[in-house]
């Protein structure tokens, strides 16, 4: 990019003439012109670029609003021109006009003339590269002109932050007659409608974009430029336009774009730090052309009506807001390496004058700060350092380049050689500059490496500081949660002790309550004596009621066994005689679960054999169809060779009478000569008689005969030979039928085989899936057993201390008291009877553990056995499925063959492909297109627009692929 340098947006306004509706209801003309930059409405003065009258001309208005603009994007500056106004103004007819009549046409046509005609006559080094996008925002979504199918496009920004349309067409042109085809054919996708104030409203906004890239091929200098024509929708009143329906909703959407427009532009003119651009997509495409890198051209339509008054006055103040705003434009140019150069040492001639300043300013301010003071011809002058920098920016901007030949002078031997060695020591010195600018380059970069080794060590040493930093806080939090531990201990043994004395206290009320237990008891003997007697009558009934449960168990278990055996489990046998209830119960709860057990996997197998059954039964229909259509096949080409040997007998048949015909018209043929010859010698009065004749004629015809009998036998053998063909052919058929029945029932067995396979997949994998469940239940029974094992060897090691401590204070106790208590001895036979039996329950359950390990690793083998197992069947599967598969191949082979012609027929066809035009040469007619001879429309050309096209400038154009 050059230096910025910021410009005004310039507002044109022009005035249309009153309509034929206008005049018929007698609307005023209400605009008064003062000069080319001042109109009146209603007293209020209002002040522009320029101000167009009504009877201004299309082409006056594109010589004041258009034709820089033209200069300045092949400059390489980025130009938009937009008209806007209330519905029905001209803002069409100002951008658009008439496209194909020379006098009417609009801003548009005569701004793509303009940049072709400006192209050929510029220097020759210059190339360009021209391509064109048009699209439209209609009901707030971006629509492509040129590919209809593209209906809603994204706005997204480049690497330089400028907004694009993603996705959009972009056409490659070379002439003006492709760029007007390119208009057309988006004018003719656009959306307009009919309203009250006009025939023919735009419903939409258009955005015709031209993108312009020139090269000069000696200086390899790039420029870009960027031209926005933009045809805004008019703002609408639905009271004056009777919009409703669709028409209505367009409306709508037009108004609150142009809102969200005039909302740019007030806050663009007011300064404020928020400008709303994202509100609608047609801010956000023009972004830049608004505040940004552009030079940018309003044109707003007015009506001259008294009827349109108030949205003219509104009109006219959006153009004065606008007015205000300011641009920061500068050339897109891409520098060479050499332009690059000049500006690096430029900015190191600056970069040192201010190092300079910053050292004189240094050495000033520690003088100051030491109490000195410095004199005014010491202190630094800030004029003189600007006019420095400013100097040497001209001084590096205004030098000029090294011309070793200067013309009209002429140098001598010696002051050629002295130039020589001057210009020699001059490339010297340069490239000493060269290698001092790579060795400055090269320091920087091993500084830049040296810092981020730095960065990256200091980064190491935080984070090792910070992992020190959480590993004290979490030693303290760790110290503070032992203190806190340490706490509750002490705690804990207080209430034990407190505990101890309390339960003391009971055991001495429990020995005062033991003896008054006992008198009780004594009470209760005799209690129980009574009791007793009524015992023994309960248990005589009970009996009886157990009698009758036994038998009805008895019959129910029958019924069971019956159940059992109809189903085909004989696992569980019954029980004679047991006479417990419980165990009766547990064998029929036995029965109940192996029932539902076997009806569950009966319900499962039914399920998947009706699965299997239907698959089969699919195939085999499958099967079936194709067997018939190889039978239909197969007795249409018996019909064939049935019908052509009749036709090879027929013919034969006719051979043999053309045959027969032909003999008989050759003897006829050597008699008539015979007879010929005879009447000639006889005529001629030769020697011989006509006997000999008679015999040389006989001899004659006798040959004919042989020859004859030697052709027919010939044939005869021919034919023998051909019926012998035959037969051979149709045993070969024979046998190929034969094959193919033998090959269909291989196919039938093959798939059998499948079915087979597949099925006892299926009932591996259930089993696998099972086993897999086994493990899983069998590692989670371990883990709880574990976890069991913990927490009784916890209780145990808990008990035991508890048994302690109470065993040496009974001891102490007894010690003080020898006699002791029977309570408590009869405790402490409890304790030890509860602690052998828990031993014993934890040494069932290490037991318990140890087997279920020992178990573990033969079901794991079992596993693997089974999973390889379940690859050896997939893997045999898959074999026999390509083997069935390579079988069908072969079976379908002559289908194969008929079909193989229209294959390569198909496989053949291809598209056209683009052809490149011929280009149009600079100050030539172009002529027609090699690709559409027949297209030649108003002197132009027509090319393919898949290509890029270059047009030199001065005399050549040219044509390149991207």
């Amino acid at each position: 990019m050059a230096d910025p340098a910021e410009c005004t947006i310039k507002v044109m306004c022009r005035f249309r003439p009153l309509n034929s509706s206008e005049v018929t209801r007698g609307d005023k003309y209400i605009p008064k012109f003062q000069g080319d930059e001042n109109v009146i409405i209603g007293g209020k003065p209002y002040m522009f670029d320029r101000v167009f009258q009504s009877n201004t001309t299309q082409e006056q208005v594109y010589n004041a609003c258009a034709q820089k603009i033209v200069k300045d994007v092949l400059e390489g500056y980025n130009g938009t021109i937009f008209a806007y106004g209330q519905t029905s103004s001209g803002k069409t007819h100002t951008m658009e006009g008439n496209l194909h009549d020379t006098e009417c046409m609009g801003i548009i046509p005569r701004i793509v003339q303009d940049i072709f005609n400006y192209i050929y006559s510029m220097d020759e080094n210059l190339e360009f590269h021209i391509k064109v996008s048009y699209f439209e925002i209609y009901l707030d979504k971006i629509r492509d002109l040129l590919d209809v199918s593209k209906t809603n496009l994204s706005v997204h920004e480049d690497k330089n932050r400028v907004p694009y349309v993603k996705g959009c067409t972009e056409r490659f042109v070379c002439s003006p007659e492709e760029v007007m085809d390119t208009i057309d054919e988006g004018k003719s996708n656009r959306h307009v409608a009919v309203t009250n104030m006009n025939e023919h409203s735009s419903r939409s906004h258009s955005i015709f974009l031209i993108n312009v890239k020139q090269e000069n091929t000696q200086t390899e200098q790039k420029l870009s430029g960027k031209l926005y024509l933009v045809d805004l929708a008019g703002s609408e009143k639905v009271s004056k336009t009777g919009a409703e329906g669709a028409v209505l909703d367009e409306a709508k959407n037009i108004n609150k774009s142009l809102s969200s427009l005039g909302n740019v532009i007030s806050a663009l003119a007011e300064g404020t730090a928020y400008i709303p651009y994202r509100d609608s997509k047609m801010t956000r495409i023009l972004q830049d052309s608004l505040g940004g890198n552009c030079r940018t051209t309003i044109v707003i339509c007015c009506s001259p009506s008294s009827y349109n008054e108030a949205e003219t006055k509104s009109t006219l103040m959006f153009g004065q807001r606008a007015k205000t705003i300011k641009n920061t434009v500068c050339v897109n140019v891409e520098l060479t390496a050499e332009q690059w150069k000049k500006k690096y040492e430029r900015e190191k001639e600056k970069n040192k004058t201010l190092r300079n300043t910053i050292t004189w300013l240094e050495n000033e301010l520690n003088r100051w700060r030491n109490g000195e003071s410095v004199p005014v011809e010491e202190q630094f002058d800030k004029e003189k350092a600007n006019a420095e920098v400013l100097a040497l920016d001209n001084v590096l901007n205004d030098k000029p380049a090294s011309t070793p030949n200067v013309p009209g002078v002429r140098l001598t031997d010696v002051e050629k050689d002295k130039c020589e060695a001057e210009l020699a020591k001059l490339y010297k010195q340069l490239d000493d500059k060269d290698d001092e600018i790579n060795q400055q380059s090269q320091l920087a970069e091993k500084l830049k490496q040296q810092m981020l080794d730095q960065e990256e060590l200091l980064a190491s040493s935080r984070r090792d500081h910070e992992n020190l930093q959480a590993e004290l806080n979490r030693l303290q939090a760790e110290n503070e949660a032992s203190k806190e531990e340490v706490k509750e201990v002490l705690q804990a043994l207080e209430e034990l002790a407190v505990n101890y004395d309390q339960k003391s206290q009971e055991v001495e009320d429990k020995t005062k309550e033991f003896e008054a237990i006992s008198e009780e008891l004594s009470q209760k003997s005799s209690i129980l004596s009574s009791l007793d007697s009524e015992l023994q009558k309960l248990k005589e009934m009970s009996n009886h009621q157990k009698k009758r449960v036994t038998e009805m168990m008895s019959s129910l278990l029958k019924d069971l066994a019956e159940i059992g055996i109809a189903v085909g489990s004989n696992d569980i046998k019954q029980h004679e005689g047991s006479g417990l209830i419980d165990e009766e119960f547990t064998v029929a709860r036995l029965y109940i679960s192996k029932m539902k057990s076997e009806v569950k996997t009966m319900v499962k197998r039914c399920k998947q054999l009706e699965g299997t059954q239907s698959e089969s039964n699919k195939k085999m229909d499958e099967n079936e169809k194709e067997l018939a259509a190889c039978q239909l096949r197969i007795s249409q080409h018996e019909a064939k060779i049935k019908s052509l040997t009749e036709y090879l007998q027929n013919v034969e048949q006719k051979k043999r009478q053309l045959e027969e015909n032909v003999d008989s018209l050759n003897e006829e043929l050597v008699k008539i000569s015979a007879q010929e010859k005879v009447h000639a010698m006889e005529k001629e009065n030769e020697i011989q008689t006509a006997n000999e004749v008679k015999e040389a004629v006989e001899k004659q015809i006798h040959s004919h005969r042989e020859a004859h009998q030697k052709q027919i036998s010939s044939l005869r053998d021919e034919l023998d030979n051909k019926e012998k063909l035959i037969t051979e052919l149709q045993d070969l058929n024979q046998k190929i039928m034969l094959e193919q029945e033998r090959l269909r029932v291989e196919h039938e067995k093959l798939k059998s085989t499948d079915q087979e396979k597949s099925r006892k997949l299926h009932e591996l994998t259930v089993m696998q899936d099972r086993r897999e469940q086994a493990r899983q239940d069998l590692k989670g029974l371990e883990e709880t057993v574990a976890k069991e094992l913990q927490t009784l060897h916890n209780l145990r090691k808990l008990f035991v201390q508890d048994l302690a401590t109470r065993v040496k204070k009974s001891a102490e106790m007894d010690s003080d008291d020898t006699g002791g208590s029977a309570a408590q001895k009869q405790k402490i036979s409890f304790l030890e009877n509860n602690l052998e039996q828990l031993t014993k329950v934890h040494k069932q359950l290490v037991r318990d553990n140890a087997d279920l390990r020992c178990e573990l690793p033969k079901l794991e083998k079992r596993l693997r056995a089974t999973a390889e197992r379940v690859k050896a069947l997939e893997s045999a599967l898959k074999e026999a499925k390509e083997n069935a598969a390579r079988d069908r191949k072969r079976y379908q082979q002559e289908v194969d063959r008929i079909k193989e012609a229209v294959r390569a027929k198909n496989m053949a066809r291809r598209g056209h492909s683009a052809q490149i035009a011929k280009p149009i040469r600079p100050g030539q007619q172009p002529v027609a297109s090699p690709t559409h001879p027949n297209v030649n429309r108003s002197g132009g050309g027509f090319y393919q627009n898949s290509q890029t096209v270059s047009i030199r400038g001065g005399g050549s154009a040219k044509l390149d692929k991207n």
